[in-house]
């Protein structure tokens, strides 16, 4: 491994050893007593750059449940591809799965693989419990990368979402009209279905879907000025207003700084951190949902699919791009 860094690591350091992961596998690591434990995970998602923090979850199922919720650290080793070998050997149950590995110990005594594409050692801070998962969050404590390419899935296995595919559309009403099988509403009913969660524990938290993306988006890059922030969501259709931030300080969830006019800063609070850190577990347990009905492979191909949809749209000469009122 090399890029070492000292703590506490800065965000854009951070953020590129978080890209390292990319739609690769990891392996997550802790220490019970005298016996180190590890499994293969691909749940792992960034949560936060200031604090840095992550997550995964684990299915209340496993046997290495227990382990992890004694354990007070972990860590999360990003696979470089060539080792899946090693992702496979961490995905069967019951072996001395570290029988004849190089380690090194790290904080809270984890064992720390060696070879991978990055690593990021962790303090537990948080435990949710979510139907047949326990997500967990950790803070960053310290994290190393390498050069090493990530392990990725491809290929020929992302054939299986054909069948899946055709039961799907042989269960619509073809006699419905245009709109089963208009992809654009499809799309949003598809959105609006699975975020109806999200929205009620949005609704525990006093916000709506807006106020949830400015506050996500300032948990990743830190304190912004409101011009910039409305830059990010200008893919959303949402306004980063002024009386719309406003509110969420009034609520304690971010700090406001300066006048009314796009100049003007705004910052998370320890409050409002800690409700994106409970919302996004609630998303990533609503994600989790998504997966085990259309398999993991098919959810990454989704998802890439998607990501090159919306880059396509947004360099396309016939987008209309939009233009925010100021309401400042």
């Amino acid at each position: 491994m090399n890029s070492r860094t000292s703590k506490p690591p800065s965000a854009p350091q951070f953020r590129k050893a978080l890209g390292a992961f990319a739609t690769g596998v990891t392996i997550v690591t802790t220490r019970a007593g005298d016996q180190d434990i590890g499994l293969t995970a691909n749940s792992f998602n960034s949560v936060s750059l200031d604090p840095p923090m992550v997550l995964w979850s684990l299915a209340r199922n496993s046997l290495s449940l227990p382990a992890f919720l004694a354990g007070d650290h972990f860590a999360v080793h990003v696979l470089s591809a060539a080792q899946e070998p090693l992702s496979k050997l961490f995905a069967v149950r019951g072996e001395n799965k570290f029988k004849n590995l190089p380690i090194i110990r790290g904080h809270g005594d984890v064992p720390l693989l060696a070879n991978c594409a990055a690593r990021f050692q962790c303090r537990t801070a948080y435990r949710y419990e979510g139907g047949d998962h326990m997500i967990f969050v950790g803070e960053v404590l310290d994290f190393d990368q390498s050069e090493l390419a990530p392990l990725v899935f491809h290929g020929g296995r992302y054939a299986i979402a054909a069948p899946k595919s055709t039961e799907a559309s042989a269960q619509l009403d073809i006699t419905s009209g245009f709109s089963n099988d208009f992809l654009i509403y499809l799309l949003s009913r598809a959105h609006h279905q699975l975020f109806l969660q999200m929205r009620r524990e949005l609704q525990q938290h006093g916000m709506g879907e807006a106020e949830w993306f400015c506050l996500s988006i300032l948990s990743t890059e830190g304190a912004l000025a409101l011009a910039e922030l409305d830059k990010r969501l200008a893919d959303t259709g949402i306004e980063a207003s002024y009386d719309r931030l406003a509110g969420l300080a009034a609520a304690d969830f971010l700090i406001l700084r300066g006048g009314y006019d796009p100049s003007a800063t705004a910052e998370l609070t320890h409050k409002g951190r800690k409700a994106v850190i409970e919302l996004i577990a609630a998303a990533k347990l609503a994600e989790t949902s998504i997966e085990s009905q259309l398999g993991t492979d098919e959810t990454r191909v989704l998802k890439q699919w998607l990501r090159g949809m919306s880059a396509d749209y947004k360099d396309s000469p016939l987008t209309i791009k939009s233009a925010h009122t100021e309401s400042w």
